[in-house]
């Protein structure tokens, strides 16, 4: 049976955990407080009674009575009017100086003889007053989001009935013909049509749609000039934060933004295009007769419900989990003063459990009143009142594990071990990997092995990475923002990676027994080429096998990081991008065996027709900068983004790296000592900047002042060595690049070999900073107690100047 205490971490809202009941300290104090019972018994025991030392077991007995009978009392009477002589709880009402009641426990005289029980319940009744606070707190805030996302769903509903109204009345040409339209009146100044055609987002996770434009201007110059006003303001605000392109419209006397997250490329470009033609068109120009004529195009109250359908959800979830956090908050009082009353072998629970009862944070039922409202609003209005379809959305099930899954990962691990290990032995009596090996295998065939081999490596690591993440409770879902239902569970990941590498190693195994059986015909030496074409097409294979959902979700990605000064950097944006730094000799591979199969040299073996080109040289030089300048450029979006300048600083990083890695390609042509220094004063400098940003940025290690020596406040990891010895490692291996310099082998292994393990070194360094990397961004979320995210509300009301 598991333990209550493992329960209860198990089942918390990780980003609350520190607001839920301390349960771990308050079972800390309850065994200190048995350990003075037991120290008080023994000094009992040891001193000499009266009669000489003789005591009977009735003696015992006697002195247990007194409690026996309370007891027996108890169950015969229920409740004794006696039991309020132990303990009273005191309620001390809310003043200006605290936001809601205070509970404090006094004890009577009968409970003052039992150490440590003053101390218990000064901690107990610290709690009590925490989850309360902390209830009122999420409370207020997740019912001012209701009420916010009312008078969003109101304005929706009326800008939809006016559509609706608009397109019956098509022949008419203004609101006087027609006087049933006369309750919703529209003025727009804003985006024009040609700038609206905005495309879908995938990484809203279906929030948003495309979007077309409202039209019509202001007629009195009085009104234009308001509208100048405005524009400007509108501008000094996106000078601010300029995350949001908004178009304005005028409802009913209320002037309402209509904001578009500028998520995507044509979102980017129409923002950007309507500051530069504020800047260069005079807007009394475009004002005509029709100017105040309402345009309302139903693609765009399709944007603002998908919007408002994704906060419904988020809010849902959040009220969830104020009701986990209710529940559990309620068990831990139960059992810890369950545990009080055995060892102090008094009945304190029934009262203070009715204090607790009728504490606020379980008596208000505020949150889930507005969870049923919730729930009644996003059947109705998104779903036509088909309730099992809204449970989908706002109660998803996680997917069940598996056994089948555990059982191949582990097939295949022992066939790919079986299969490297024979391949091991095959190339080691062919003499393959040596300074004098077969220049051609290892030319044509070793880059296609490499390639693979730190591709599934690298998904292996983040395999570990999940499993690490689970266990020190960090929400990788939320961070990345992964849907529960489609998400990759660890053991999906190592399924992957055991699969592949057998099919890989199988392959290369067939291979390398037919070359020594003497066969080089063409269809041999294009083996390999069609080992990377079918993963190629496996990955864009648009039906619905093999992880479908995580195939597209990673292209998206992909396609986001390739189009990134465009795209909205979110969080698996840039972890990606940052994995793709650490992965440039497996880009270098790629690039050469594409090159080798496109340009047919695999016919006649010549393996010096790519490297001879200046072409293939210049791009050499593009694929090791652009994971590098991806990244830089993500960091100069979220310096648009969000005005940081710290943003600004990571990209100097990148920068260096770039320098550092240019200088290496050009020191590997020509090996001159001009190159060389260049190479050691880039990588050097390129070095002390990345190792300074690990630490302290990205780690948030090394702070002097901090409760743990040279380590942040708070650790997600009991022990402390392990971030002292990941601090060693990362440095030793970010030095790796010294091997370029110093041409270090091991023995007489080929040098492409000793390069195959420095890359392998770098994407372990990368496996084992992505756990630091996330631990930093959840302490950052926890420290807010952010458990939901914030969907942006396309409706803004605005001030008329």
């Amino acid at each position: 049976m598991v333990k209550f205490s493992k329960q209860f971490e198990a089942q918390l809202v990780p980003e609350w955990k520190d607001a839920f009941v301390d349960y771990r300290q308050l079972k800390k104090d309850l065994k200190k407080l048995q350990l003075l019972k037991l120290k008080r018994v023994e000094a009992n025991h040891n001193q000499e009674p009266e009669d000489g030392g003789k005591r009977s077991c009735c003696s015992s007995t006697f002195h247990r009575m007194p409690f026996l009978l309370k007891q027996y009392a108890m169950r015969l009477c229920g409740r004794s009017s006696n039991e309020h002589e132990a303990i009273q709880v005191h309620r001390k009402l809310a003043t200006s100086a605290s936001k809601g009641d205070v509970y404090e426990t006094e004890l009577m005289e009968q409970f003052c003889d039992v150490e440590g029980a003053k101390g218990f319940f000064s901690m107990l009744d610290m709690q009590l007053n925490k989850v309360n606070q902390f209830y009122m707190d999420k409370e207020k805030e997740f019912l001012e989001r209701g009420e916010t996302l009312e008078k969003q769903m109101a304005i929706l509903t009326e800008l939809k009935d006016t559509l609706r109204q608009q397109r019956s009345k098509q022949g008419l040409a203004s609101k006087e013909e027609d006087p049933s339209i006369s309750s919703a009146s529209f003025s727009l100044s804003g985006f024009t049509e040609e700038e609206e055609s905005l495309a879908e987002d995938p990484n809203m996770i279906d929030l948003e749609k495309n979007a077309s434009s409202l039209s019509g201007w202001p007629q009195s110059a009085e009104e234009l000039e308001k509208s100048n006003r405005f524009i400007k303001k509108e501008e000094k605000k996106l000078s601010l934060s300029r995350s949001f392109s908004a178009k304005t419209i005028n409802c009913q006397g209320r002037n309402l933004r209509v904001e578009v997250p500028l998520t995507t490329p044509s979102r980017t470009l129409s923002a950007l295009t309507y500051l530069l033609r504020e800047d260069l068109m005079n807007q009394s120009k475009k004002c005509g007769p029709d100017g105040n004529k309402l345009n309302i195009n139903k693609a765009t109250l399709h944007q603002a419900e998908k919007m408002i359908r994704g906060a419904l959800i988020e809010l849902y979830k959040g009220l969830g989990y104020l009701k986990t956090y209710r529940t559990l908050n309620m068990m831990a009082f139960v059992k810890i003063l369950k545990k009080f009353d055995k060892v102090a072998e008094q009945q304190i629970q029934p009262i203070y459990i009715k204090v607790v009862e009728s504490s606020y944070f379980n008596s208000s039922d505020k949150a889930l009143k507005l969870a049923d409202e919730v729930e009644e609003i996003f059947v109705k209005h998104f779903m036509d009142n088909d309730h099992r379809k809204a449970m989908k959305y706002l109660k998803p099930h996680q997917r069940k594990e598996s056994h089948a899954v555990t059982f191949f990962i582990g097939l295949f691990t022992g066939c790919f071990i079986a299969l490297f290990a024979g391949y091991a032995v095959m190339a080691h009596i062919a003499g393959l990997y040596t300074r004098q090996a077969n220049s051609v295998y290892m030319e044509t065939v070793y880059p296609v092995f490499c390639m693979f081999s730190l591709l599934f490596l690298h998904l292996f690591l983040y395999g570990c990475n999940i499993v690490t993440w689970k266990k020190a409770r960090i929400n990788y879902c939320f961070i990345f923002e992964f849907k529960p239902t489609k998400e990759l569970k660890y053991r999906d990941v190592f399924l992957i990676c055991t699969t592949c590498m057998t099919a890989v190693v199988g392959v290369m195994v067939a291979h390398l027994y037919v070359v020594a059986k003497g066969h080089s015909s063409t269809q041999v030496h294009a083996i390999p080429g069609l080992l990377l074409l079918v993963f190629l097409l496996l990955l864009v294979c648009p039906f619905n096998i093999v992880y479908r959902s995580s195939r597209f979700c990673f292209l998206r990605v992909m396609r986001n990081i390739v189009l990134t000064p465009l795209y909205k950097v979110v969080m698996v944006d840039f972890f990606m991008a940052d994995q793709l730094c650490s992965q440039v000799p497996m880009l270098r591979s790629l690039e050469y065996v594409a090159c080798y199969y496109i340009t047919g040299s695999y016919r006649t073996q010549d393996y010096n027709v790519c490297t001879r080109s200046k072409h293939y040289r210049d791009l050499a030089y593009a694929v090791s900068f652009l994971p590098y300048y991806w990244r830089a450029m993500q960091c100069a979006r979220r310096w648009f983004d969000e005005g940081q300048s710290n943003h600004l600083v990571n990209l100097g990083k990148y920068v260096s790296a770039m320098i550092a890695a240019g200088a290496k390609i050009a020191y590997e042509r020509d090996r001159s000592v001009g190159w060389l220094s260049l190479l050691v004063i880039t990588s050097s400098a390129a070095t002390v900047y990345q190792l300074y940003w690990d630490f302290v940025k990205d780690w948030g290690l090394l702070q002097f002042n901090s409760r743990n020596p040279w380590l942040r406040n708070e650790l997600m990891l009991r022990h402390k060595f392990i971030y002292y010895f990941s601090m060693v490692v990362n440095l030793v291996f970010r030095l790796a690049w010294l091997q370029t310099v110093l041409h270090s082998n091991f023995g007489s292994v080929d040098y492409r070999v000793t390069g195959f393990f420095l890359a392998s070194l770098e994407v372990i360094r990368r496996g084992q900073w992505n756990f630091y990397r996330l631990e930093n961004e959840h302490l950052n979320n926890a420290g807010k107690f952010r458990a939901v995210k914030t969907v942006p509300l396309p409706f803004q009301e605005v001030d008329e100047d």
